[in-house]
């Protein structure tokens, strides 16, 4: 058993409650909201982070505490379509990137990364999903 910190942004976030969100919160635990160094474009209904190398790009999102990581980790990675049994490239690769709380307190945590080409997706100049849909 293993727990871990996970940043999310898109809808797995609270504000959906959608039914993977539950799942979420089932396994872990809310812990503040948070930024991630990137970019946040429009996939379809749901958004992708990519990583930017400009401090001013933060995408909006939270953190969760994952309680028991190697049993949550797996259902999140089908919903995310990351891995061998999805086409390649996977649509999202879950890395371990540095985040910054709420309170600028930075941490490490899994992030679902985008992994296929940007170029003809729009950018959510807000860097906030539920902004975005809300």
């Amino acid at each position: 058993m293993s727990s871990d910190t996970i940043f999310v942004y898109g809808t797995l976030r609270r504000d959906t409650n959608s039914e993977m969100h539950q799942l979420l919160a089932k396994h872990g635990e809310y812990l503040d909201d948070a930024t991630y160094q990137g970019k946040l474009y429009k996939v379809d209904y749901y958004p992708g982070a990519v990583p930017s190398d400009d401090p001013n790009d933060a995408v909006q999102g939270e953190v969760y505490l994952l309680y028991q990581a190697d049993a949550v980790l797996p259902f999140l990675d089908q919903y995310e379509e990351f891995g061998p049994e999805f086409p390649e490239p996977n649509e999202y690769i879950r890395l371990k990137q540095s985040i910054a709380l709420k309170n600028g307190c930075p941490i490490t945590a899994w992030v679902y990364v985008y992994n296929r080409s940007i170029e003809n997706l729009e950018l959510i100049k807000s860097a906030n999903f539920i902004q975005t849909v809300l």
